[in-house]
């Protein structure tokens, strides 16, 4: 019977898979493991980063964990910005006037009513500035434009806060275009009260300027109109009227109208849901331990850092900062408390008390150096920092094993491919051998 010419192949190739397919099989096993636990690693990074970007938030600019809020007696005429530090209170306000900015028209005018030659003069708050009118004709064609000139104030170089824009209307009888030129400041106040003086161009300006809107300050009665003590500012805004309360006023009141009144108080419910946002943002960590570190068994999957020792160490460094007090005062003081699985809870009776009790207890626990967001951030940085972190540090070690593995796979090739030439010359030569058996058999048949 004839021997198959691709069996030499077929069998070189079975045992060379032979030899290598143990080694082979433990390298998959090892990648597999690594790859999981690379994984495993930046999920948790993440989460770790997610938790320190959520607390450090809780502090950021200098926040506060406590809220307060204002509350009017009418809408549509204020509106308050409260810091931690506003003490609560009742207060009245009549607003006797609104600051407004000054705005002048020029009206009737046309292009060439440009002069050639002189200067506008503009005072304001103080400052003056001048636009030469031989300046103006930025396009070189001879025609010295009205955009022209506002452009040219826009653009002085030592403008001080005055803005010229231009209004045109067409009379609908005529047809005849009339232009305005308008110039109004960028600021509200008395001082920014505007002026135009000219030289040698009263031509331009012998249309006497139209005063569209005057230039005051705010005027509000800390109190009732009558007896009310007067507070003035250049702008509508009122920074630190009362403490750590800041009041801008956007509607005047007619005389004999009740004052505005405004309640300024702690807001629990905000407050509550700021501590409830920091709870939530750790048991979303928690939970994230809990999956990468599960032992497994009936059913439930095994986690990929399961029995992980270093692991293990960041969680209990956590469990054990949240149970930590800090200048005397803990969470528990203020009804959050941990379950047997590690997540914390909110006993919003025990909180609401507590928060009565000592709101300022409250914001330097979470507020102040050395306390609970501060100790978190510190810690969580040896995990998280970019450079020498502990999460960067486990990640590059699993990936050198990840690419020691794959050094394996070239090696095991290389293996395979001696084997494989090995066997091939074997049942190459057995086959070459049988046939000239064969052959001979033949012979003699």
């Amino acid at each position: 019977m004839p021997i198959d010419s691709e069996y030499p192949k077929y069998m070189a190739t079975q045992l060379a898979n032979y030899q290598v397919q143990g080694a082979r099989t433990r390298a998959q096993s090892s990648e597999k493991t690594y790859q999981g636990q690379l994984k495993a690693v930046g999920t948790l990074d993440t989460a770790l980063k997610a938790f320190r970007s959520a607390v450090t938030g809780l502090r950021t600019g200098g926040s506060s964990m406590l809220i307060n809020s204002a509350t009017f007696s009418q809408t549509g005429y204020a509106t308050a910005t409260v810091s931690a530090k506003a003490v609560p209170g009742t207060y009245q306000f009549f607003v006797q006037q609104l600051a407004s900015a000054h705005q002048l028209a020029i009206s009737g005018l046309k292009d060439a009513d440009v002069p050639a030659s002189g200067s506008l003069q503009f005072t304001q708050g103080g400052k003056s500035f001048a636009v030469n009118l031989a300046s103006v004709d930025q396009d070189a064609d001879g025609v010295r434009s009205l955009d022209e000139l506002a452009a040219a104030i826009n653009a002085a170089p030592d403008n001080s806060g005055l803005a010229a824009s231009l209004v045109r209307s067409t009379d609908p009888v005529t047809g005849t275009v009339s232009v305005s030129l308008l110039l109004g400041s960028n600021a509200t106040g008395q001082a920014n009260a505007i002026s135009v003086s000219t030289d040698g161009v009263a031509g331009f300006l012998g249309k006497t300027p139209q005063e569209l809107g005057k230039a005051q300050n705010a005027i509000v009665k800390l109190g009732a109109e009558a007896g009310g003590m007067p507070l003035e500012s250049a702008s509508n805004s009122f920074s630190n009227l009362i403490d750590g309360v800041s009041l801008t006023f956007t509607k005047a009141q007619a005389s004999g109208e009740s004052p505005l009144s405004l309640i300024v108080g702690q807001d629990k419910t905000a407050t509550e849901a700021k501590v409830k946002g920091f709870i939530d943002a750790f048991n979303s960590l928690m939970g994230s331990f809990d999956s990468l570190t599960a032992s497994g068994g009936e059913g439930a999957q095994r986690g990929s850092l399961a029995g992980d020792s270093s692991i293990r160490s960041v969680e209990g460094m956590l469990n054990k900062l949240v149970r930590t007090a800090f200048g005397g005062k803990s969470l528990i003081d203020f009804g959050v408390a941990a379950d047997r699985n590690g997540k914390l809870t909110l006993n919003a009776e025990r909180f609401s008390k507590a928060l009565a009790a000592d709101p300022a207890g409250l914001d330097k626990l979470f507020s102040e150096k050395g306390t609970l967001i501060d100790s978190l951030d510190k810690s969580l940085a040896v995990y998280t920092g970019s450079v020498n972190g502990v999460m960067k540090t486990r990640k590059d070690f699993i990936n050198t094993q990840i690419g020691r593995v794959r050094d394996q796979y070239e090696s095991l090739d290389k293996q395979y491919e001696l084997h494989y030439n090995r066997y091939l010359r074997q049942y190459t030569n057995m086959a070459q051998t049988m046939a000239a058996m064969e052959q001979t058999q033949g012979m003699f048949g």
